[in-house]
């Protein structure tokens, strides 16, 4: 797999039937490969291990209802109240970002109203603070620590 712009990490990866499988620490069970599942791994890795957000705290593919369509997201990281916190849209490396992803992840935020959104390729990271009143977004340098 490519090197991410993360940090390295160390996952526990294995063959079954010529496929990879990399051991999602979240769901606790053994999922393919992707490209993409390479991106979502190492962006659970780093708000867990460098950010400090608890796993405890975190949803894989959690599903949420878009304009009566059934969507899933990519992570989603709760407050202490239980209320999205933090949403991440996970793209394999060779996409690009573009404003079709903010898109997405904008769509999702209108029912779990998050207050931190990022969308990562694992090369390129856009972390946003949502302003709900005015229904806008600001970009940030980083995503702040688990406090």
């Amino acid at each position: 797999m490519i090197n991410l712009n993360l940090p390295k990490y160390s996952f526990r990866i294995k063959s079954k039937e010529n496929k990879l499988y990399i051991f999602d620490k979240v769901r606790k069970k053994d999922l393919v490969l992707t490209e993409e599942e390479w991106v979502r791994q190492h962006f659970i890795t780093y708000l867990n291990e460098d950010k400090k957000y608890p796993l405890s705290r975190m949803a894989v593919e959690k599903k949420c209802v878009v304009n009566n369509m059934a969507k899933r997201t990519d992570i989603v990281v709760f407050d202490g109240m239980g209320s999205p916190y933090i949403i991440v849209e996970c793209k394999a490396p060779k996409v690009q970002i573009t404003q079709q992803s903010f898109d997405q992840i904008a769509r999702y935020n209108m029912t779990l109203n998050a207050k931190f959104l990022i969308v990562t390729n694992g090369l390129q990271h856009f972390y946003c603070q949502m302003d709900h009143e005015a229904e806008e977004y600001r970009f940030l340098k980083e995503i702040p620590d688990y406090a």
